[in-house]
């Protein structure tokens, strides 16, 4: 009789969130008493806001929010969705087109099981956020890359998409504002390529998650605003956590049509049942009431996010484009590598990433975790003081 696995292969094959694994290791050297400063973490240094706060607490003193709740979410909040959706994305929906979930994360993995099915391949723009590969795979689906570098801003264009479609191609990946990258697709872009993908019948799941820090004027300009017709053929991913300062409540959720959705509400009708109530009732007062704490936050960003461009750039052999949306920025590196620093030559990022945790005590985010190697991504969700220390450190490395 053959000996069976202890754990499955699909299991298995799943890699560990290299962001949070780095995040992970900086904060066990703080710990150990090492003065480390974490860039690594896509998480904002703001509390979650008052009001947002005493709804949470107003809640836990209503017995109603002990006991179980339709698992696809609070009427009122799934209400309350569909309002920002036609706020924020330019779509009308009905309250029954949303499903609420534990966290974005969470809503992107249901979006590909329901969509995906073996073979079925998935056109990912790169530079990706790290989890998209590993909920791919769990869905049987197949990543196909399509690359595009600091020269083009990490925007794809459509001659690049159709130049990796295949008859296999079943869903677009689209991304705007960017998670490592923070680059925003004009509004010409975006209509480009959803009139694309429309053109050839293709899903679209648009993660919009920081659709709501942008700089210079700028608007993230939902897909399914720029071309109307893709919204049958739609899920938008988002959540509350970046916006609002809210990473640890665990709220998100995803929107679309209702086979879709009616599908995904099955599958975490078993998976996870309801959200707390508790998030949700916070997550009510986030979308419904006051939102000047949200401009307060992406004001206080956006002067990071020119500092840390300004400084990054001074130092010889990185180049890093001014990021439009999202609070990271993701030089390219490649002028440091195959040089010696401290006594050391890396010839990677992965490697350069060991080196400046090492001698500057300063964590970043290697580019293999986000697709080809040659690049870092640093998180300028951190107080300025931090901020400053931690690039004056790299500095002092790459000019000594």
């Amino acid at each position: 009789m053959p000996e069976l696995k202890r754990i499955s292969s699909r299991i298995s094959a799943i890699a560990e969130s290299a962001t949070l694994k780095v995040d992970s290791k900086a904060k066990a050297l703080q710990a150990a008493g090492r003065p480390v400063i974490s860039f690594a973490a896509g998480e904002p240094d703001f509390v979650t806001p008052a009001h947002i706060v005493e709804a949470a607490r107003l809640a836990l003193e209503d017995p109603k929010n002990f006991r179980y709740t339709p698992a696809a979410g609070l009427p009122d909040l799934r209400e309350a969705i569909a309002a920002k959706t036609l706020r924020d994305s330019g779509l009308k929906v009905e309250p029954s087109q949303v499903v609420v979930t534990n966290g974005g994360k969470q809503a992107v993995y249901q979006a590909f099981a329901t969509l995906l099915d073996p073979g079925d391949e998935v056109l990912v723009p790169t530079p990706y956020w790290t989890t998209y590969p590993e909920v791919i795979k769990l869905a049987g689906g197949v990543q196909v890359d399509v690359f595009a570098g600091a020269e083009a801003n990490y925007l794809v264009t459509v001659d690049q998409l159709e130049a990796a479609r295949t008859d296999r191609t079943k869903v677009l990946l689209f991304v705007s504002p960017s998670n490592p990258t923070g680059s925003v697709y004009s509004p010409e872009q975006v209509k480009a390529i959803g009139e694309w993908a429309d053109l050839h019948g293709l899903w679209v799941i648009s993660d919009e998650i920081y659709q709501n820090l942008t700089y210079d004027g700028i608007k993230a300009v939902s897909i399914v605003d720029a071309v109307p017709a893709l919204a049958d053929r739609t899920i938008l991913v988002n959540g509350v956590a970046k916006t609002y300062a809210m990473t640890g409540w665990r709220l998100g959720w995803m929107v679309g049509p209702t086979d879709a959705i009616k599908g995904a509400a099955n599958l975490q009708s078993h998976l996870s049942s309801n959200v707390s109530n508790i998030s949700q009732r916070a997550a009510i007062a986030a979308l419904n009431g006051p939102q000047d704490c949200v401009e307060e936050m992406r004001l206080a960003f956006d002067r990071r996010r020119k500092l840390i461009v300004g400084e990054l750039n001074k130092i010889d052999g990185l180049h890093t484009p001014t990021p439009q949306g999202a609070f990271y920025v993701y030089p390219d590196v490649s002028g440091l590598l195959n040089r010696t620093w401290g006594g050391v030559t890396p010839t990677s990022s992965l490697e350069l990433a060991d080196l400046i945790l090492d001698k500057a005590e300063v964590a970043a985010v290697p580019g293999e975790a986000f697709g080809p190697s040659g690049y870092l991504r640093f998180s300028y969700a951190l107080g300025d003081e931090a901020l400053l220390e931690g690039i004056s450190r790299l500095q002092k490395l790459f000019r000594d």
